[in-house]
């Protein structure tokens, strides 16, 4: 109980007294209800908000959202079994109050993403996985287009949050899409990471990329399996962040 609390309660208590003499019979003549009740009133009236009563601490758990695309989606498979569906239940099980929102859309490239964002941020968020990227590899997109994309999505919410936590999930291409382009999108994410000072996993799909057994017939799409291992390269950077999240 805080201080201020205490010392209405007192206050109260000492009141209370006033009013019981007040209402004696000796003292009855010279007060009528009325005045009795106007004087409660006025000292009721006089007192600061804060000291008579105090805000009830919220138990709305903390929002962790995965923007990014079919591979956060779950393409073809249910959503719980998505890599942050998983997650959640990772939180669930250390008993922390999460809730893991998937953001994720089959075919979203980073332009797309970011498009999204202020959608996005209409609802409270404390943690951002950002795992975008891959589609604009596909598409040929200019790795500067992709770069300045995913710079706007995470200063753009640390704008918005300041005190957002951010995650970039990294990405990488075949290296025979050329030399230049495969270093330049592998440091890409990296770089993102240190100069938004946010945690990084180095690769999505590490363990599970080029594993046909892990992916469906398409080669790109992970099964259940597969986003089990998305699931813990995730974790692994999640979730010592979380824990220091006071």
């Amino acid at each position: 109980m805080s201080r201020p609390f205490k010392q209405t309660c007192r206050s109260l208590e000492e009141s209370n007294k006033q009013i019981m003499k007040l209402c004696s019979p000796s003292n009855r003549p010279h007060f009528s209800p009325l005045e009795l009740c106007i004087w409660v009133v006025i000292w009721f009236a006089s007192c600061p908000l804060e000291a008579v009563a105090e805000p009830a601490p919220s138990n709305k758990p903390r929002a962790i959202v995965c923007l990014g695309d079919s591979l956060t989606a779950g393409y073809g498979l249910d959503p719980t079994q998505a890599y942050p569906a998983l997650l959640q239940k990772n939180i669930d099980s250390l008993g922390w109050r999460f809730k893991v929102v998937n953001a994720g859309l089959s075919g979203e490239t980073t332009a797309g993403g970011l498009r999204r964002l202020d959608w996005i941020l209409k609802r409270p968020i404390d943690v951002l996985v950002l795992a975008l990227g891959g589609n604009d590899a596909l598409r040929g997109i200019p790795l500067e287009t992709t770069r300045q994309n995913l710079d706007r999505i995470l200063a753009q919410t640390r704008a918005k949050v300041p005190g957002v936590h951010l995650v970039v999930a990294g990405m990488l291409v075949p290296p025979n899409w050329g030399r230049e382009y495969f270093n330049g999108f592998r440091s890409l994410f990296p770089q993102l990471a240190k100069q938004h000072r946010a945690g990084l996993v180095p690769f999505l799909l590490e363990g599970v990329g080029g594993k046909p057994e892990l992916n469906s017939p398409d080669g790109i799409h992970p099964t259940a399996e597969g986003h089990r291992i998305i699931a813990a390269n995730v974790w692994k950077v999640l979730e010592p962040l979380l824990r220091s999240i006071p």
